[in-house]
């Protein structure tokens, strides 16, 4: 006997212009959502279909819905009512005052959708108007006035992660030095202060990745002084990251050639890492076999 299978879980976004949809919805493709911006309200029903037989490679799907989809946005309401029978449906409304809204509209220089010949004022409220009834049928409803992104984010993460999302992601890259510094890290350790393998000829041929190479180097002086330091100054930066919807991080640690020390050191530091509530390590060697 199998379970039977568990109804889509679908999450309509939508709300006032200005008042934070494109935020949520990196949050919540952050948190493992098929996330689908600008969708008509017509096409909702086909997505919804073609992820029902996706089965679990598509359990969660959120559509950002708004006033840019001009006449289509008039059937959004009779559409949520059919969806709300065969689907686990909820519908976030995103809202905001008239200054916080004003205040956004004029930071990027852009006229509101429905603004017209008129004033920033006046489009806002013909979609205040527009919006009414889906706000007062709405599941959920976040005034961002007071909300910069990132603690937008965080109420997103709140409501809607899962028990099995991890706060942050952490990559741990090893390199060398002599073919270049990577730019697309958060942070740099230098392992060169250890002994470097490479002149010791039995270990020379082999990498951080054998036992002999990552015993002798993590036995040297220092070396397990580097990694709990290292790894105690870790822990509140991965927690900030986490307060702060940071959910990707990489670290770097590198060696003259990224063959021997930076490698060991790297996967030290990573079983480490990997006891951090919320992170999950992945490891990457960049110029291993380079050389």
């Amino acid at each position: 006997m199998t379970d039977d299978p568990l109804p889509q879980e679908v999450l309509i976004v939508t709300g006032m212009s200005g008042a934070g949809r494109s935020t949520v919805a990196n949050a919540l493709e952050d948190l493992g959502w098929y996330v689908v911006d600008n969708l008509p309200p017509q096409m909702l029903r086909p997505l919804v279909d073609l992820a029902e037989k996706a089965g679990s490679t598509l359990p969660r799907i959120a559509a950002v819905v708004d006033v840019r989809g001009r006449d289509f946005f008039g059937d959004l309401q009779e559409i949520i009512h059919s969806l709300r029978d065969g689907s686990q449906l909820r519908v976030l409304f995103l809202e905001a005052t008239d200054s916080a809204l004003v205040r956004r509209f004029e930071q990027v220089r852009r006229p509101h959708p429905l603004q017209g010949d008129g004033t920033l004022l006046d489009g806002i409220e013909r979609e205040r108007v527009r919006l009414h009834p889906i706000r007062e049928s709405s599941d959920m409803v976040i005034d961002t006035s007071d909300l910069n992104i990132h603690q937008l984010a965080t109420r997103i993460a709140e409501g809607f992660s899962t028990t099995d999302t991890p706060g942050v992601q952490v990559t741990l890259m090893s390199f060398g030095f002599k073919y270049g510094t990577p730019t697309d890290v958060d942070s740099i350790a230098d392992a060169r202060f250890l002994p470097n393998p490479f002149w010791i000829p039995e270990l020379r041929a082999h990498t951080g990745l054998d036992p002999e190479v990552s015993d002798y180097v993590l036995a040297q002086d220092g070396a397990a002084e580097f990694l709990e330091s290292y790894a105690a100054s870790l822990k509140p930066v991965l927690a900030g990251y986490q307060r702060e919807n940071k959910r990707h991080a990489t670290m770097a640690i590198g060696c003259t050639g990224g063959k021997h020390r930076s490698v060991a050191l790297t996967r030290a530091l990573a079983t480490r890492l990997a006891s951090y509530p919320g992170v999950v390590v992945n490891v990457k060697h960049r110029d291993l076999g380079r050389e």
